[in-house]
């Protein structure tokens, strides 16, 4: 059988067009570059490039957030994007003299920029706001005031690696929920389950109090950042109903014991959008992950095609696959993809397989390829069969030899690629119902899989008097193979 195979699937991107508009169209990236149009040398910084005070109230007027109590607060965050994407370049000013301010180099990049460079704008904004979601909470900040005067961290009981290594994690949870074959795809996420994901073991039976406890601060802590990475378009958040939340002097709440199926959306329901799945993929493939992406394989040969469709869900498998043919003459994709399915290693099954479904997609000017394979022992089941769905005429009757190795390698094919059990069932079954003696042949044929094939079909098989013969059968292969 095949070997084990990466765990994270590949993910349908937009195009890079449609993610650029979508990063423009991000609330914070778009106040950012409003607020680096209306800059000028009348705006006035600060010793750290902040907006200072007096300017604020100009500043959220020009965002049309003028009559928002928070007005103020959003000017500061999206000029703070600005200065640290490059939309505007500052002169720090001091406690005397008032900073300088230009227009920098990225925000002509917004408006007439290729697709890649703005997306790389916006990856640079999610960098900031992600530090942003990172950073400890002051309650009171004179409590952490060292005798210097300055923060003292230990006091604040917060580790800037840990804290973003579970935001990372938290994220990684809902890009695979997304990308993964009977995820919620589309779905958003109910935060208590992703907060339960990053602490409760996944061996652990009934949840104690303590990780109850911890799963409930995770989720709270997972509301405010959620919140903070929504405007620059990284997620679509329903925040935890505030009416949930403890008055003071009492209980934390909510508690995650309390959920029930009912009222779950009111304890906050998160997704990633198309753009945030884009950019959740980027921060992957910095930190080294391998995070494919439908369209990785469409520049390469059939047998990086066939082996890579391995960990592809059938939907993105179909998608990679038309990605592929797209361009390619149907006579010479159909020669290349039967060339890269021949082989007899643990996982050729799944190629044929992978093969004999691609095959399904090219149309009948291929012929002229799938015939010269008819006397292939390992290609001439499927070639047959790729001819008989199409009404072809002069179809040759395949040798009994060919119609044993076929069905063993489809089965092989079919345990690899870990589908529907049921319909596997129903296929070992159909398989020894046409065939009467199945397994007196079935075990004589010449794949390296049969012992293995015949096993499962032994385990498969709802009639438990031929479910022994598979295994008798498994049996003789496994003593011929070793004599």
């Amino acid at each position: 059988m095949a070997p084990d195979r990466p765990t994270l699937p590949p993910v349908q991107l937009h195009s890079d067009a449609e993610l650029a508009r979508a990063a423009l169209a991000a609330p914070l990236l778009a106040r950012a570059a409003r607020l680096a149009r209306w800059a000028g040398p009348q705006t006035l910084v600060g010793a750290g490039g902040e907006l200072v005070d007096e300017q604020l109230p100009a500043a959220a007027e020009v965002l049309g957030l003028a009559a928002d109590e928070d007005g103020a607060a959003y000017a500061s965050e999206a000029w703070r994007l600005a200065v640290d994407t490059g939309l505007v370049d500052v002169e720090d000013g001091d406690d005397d003299t008032p900073g300088a301010v230009s227009t920098g180099a990225n925000l002509a990049v917004l408006t007439g920029g290729a697709p890649l460079d703005i997306l790389g704008i916006w990856l640079d904004g999610l960098d900031v706001v992600f530090a942003d979601a990172t950073a400890p909470v002051l309650d009171d900040l004179a409590e952490v005031i060292g005798e210097d005067g300055e923060i003292d961290f230990e006091l604040l009981d917060w580790n800037p690696e840990e804290e973003a290594e579970f935001l990372e994690g938290v994220l990684g949870n809902l890009y695979l929920l997304t990308v993964g074959e009977g995820g919620p795809g589309d779905s958003a996420v109910p935060l208590p389950a992703l907060a339960a994901s990053m602490i409760v073991p996944e061996d652990m039976g009934e949840p104690t109090d303590d990780v109850l406890e911890q799963v409930s601060e995770a989720m709270m802590r997972l509301d405010d950042q959620f919140r903070l990475l929504e405007p620059i378009g990284l997620v679509e958040y329903q925040p935890v109903d505030e009416a949930l939340m403890a008055e003071e002097g009492e209980e934390p709440a909510p508690q995650i014991d309390e959920v029930d199926d009912e009222d779950v959306t009111r304890y906050g329901m998160v997704k990633l959008t198309p753009l945030g799945l884009y950019g959740v993929r980027a921060r992957m493939l910095e930190a080294g992950v391998d995070a494919p992406a439908v369209g990785d394989l469409a520049d390469k040969g059939a047998d990086v095609l066939l082996d890579g469709l391995a960990i592809y869900p059938e939907a993105a498998a179909r998608a990679e696959t038309v990605g592929w043919l797209a361009g390619r003459d149907e006579v010479t994709a159909a020669r290349e993809l039967l060339g890269a399915a021949r082989g007899v290693d643990a996982g050729s099954p799944l190629r044929r397989l992978h093969c004999q479904q691609a095959l399904s997609l090219v149309g009948v000017a291929a012929e002229p390829a799938v015939r010269e394979v008819l006397d292939d022992a390992e290609l001439g089941g499927l070639a047959r069969v790729w001819l008989a769905e199409r009404g072809a005429a002069d179809i040759p009757a395949p040798p009994e030899s060919m119609i044993f190795w076929l069905a063993i390698d489809t089965i092989a094919a079919q345990l690899d690629a870990d589908g529907d059990l049921e319909e596997l069932r129903d296929l070992i079954e159909g398989l020894t119902g046409r065939h009467s003696g199945f397994f007196d042949a079935a075990w004589r044929v010449e794949h390296p899989a049969t012992a293995e094939v015949l096993e499962a079909m032994g385990r498969l098989h709802r009639d438990k008097t031929t479910a022994k013969e598979a295994r008798k059968a498994a049996f003789k292969a496994r003593s011929r193979a070793g004599s």
